[in-house]
């Protein structure tokens, strides 16, 4: 586990490795994301009890942690008052620009990020490639929920009734195209459920020819997804394989924003 730095760090800091060793227990009970025992938490930690112990001690004076009558640690109310202060200043569009912009930077794709609007998922920021792409994306795109990756990735995190109404207006997005009666089909749902195992999608070559597109979610603290982030490149230069560097490198940023944001689930942590 890594602690991310200030945003205005411009050299290494010395820390204080006690207080290293604090954060150590804090991130193993929020990656267990439920209350532990002393035994548990310190080897979720790597540390011995005995040496977890004072830490913990120390964490539950202040109310950083509480301890229940079954003696295990869970997050105490001073926790509890920093979340609240913390979703309250979240903004994903805003806190999403440094990961996008180093996003593109690194891959030498272009980076869009897209949230849920009243026509559907929309085109909320662009960073695009030093490299010329005829993509016909812009700052207020309406995505097709059908035949884009971007779009796929909202629909597959939808409520059903929710992604029912959107495909029925799903023609007037860009590629478009209606289900009858607003329903998708078998192979669309197949579609779905297979995003939501692999954890992104990807359109090659469609809906632009020549056009490559890999995108992946970003959950919020209610683990709805609050943006989808898409690479985007041509054909030539594009690394399309589920696990080559340009999608793992997707996803790692697209954790680090849900982490931010305040997701946290079983077998989920920040990269």
């Amino acid at each position: 586990m890594t602690f991310p730095a200030p945003d205005d760090d411009t050299k290494p800091q010395r820390g204080i490795n006690a207080l290293d060793n604090t954060g150590e227990l804090l991130l193993a009970l929020v990656g267990a994301g439920r209350p532990l025992s002393l035994r548990d938490l310190a080897a979720a930690a790597g540390m011995p009890a005995a040496k977890a112990f004072p830490h913990l001690v120390s964490l539950v004076k202040i109310g950083l942690l509480n301890r229940d009558a079954a003696g295990l640690f869970e997050a105490g109310p001073l926790s509890l008052e920093l979340g609240l202060i913390a979703l309250q200043r979240l903004s994903p569009i805003r806190d999403a620009e440094p990961e996008i912009a180093a996003l593109a930077a690194e891959t030498g794709m272009s980076v869009a990020a897209a949230a849920l609007g009243p026509l559907g998922p929309t085109v909320v920021r662009l960073e695009e490639s030093a490299r010329p792409q005829h993509v016909s994306l812009r700052i207020g795109t309406v995505m097709s929920l059908v035949n884009t990756a971007i779009g796929r990735v909202f629909a597959a995190h939808l409520a059903g009734d929710v992604l029912s109404r959107l495909l029925q207006q799903d023609g007037i997005r860009l590629a478009g195209e209606v289900f009858e009666a607003g329903m998708p089909d078998d192979g669309y749902r197949a579609r779905l459920a297979s995003i939501r195992d692999d954890g992104f999608d990807s359109a090659l070559g469609t809906p632009v020819p020549g056009i490559h597109t890999l995108a992946a979610p970003v959950f919020d603290h209610t683990g709805n997804v609050c943006l989808v982030v898409a690479v985007i490149g041509s054909s030539g230069g594009f690394d399309s394989d589920p696990r080559g560097t340009l999608a793992q490198r997707l996803l790692a940023a697209t954790r680090r924003l849900s982490w931010r944001f305040g997701f946290v689930t079983d077998g989920f942590i920040k990269n």
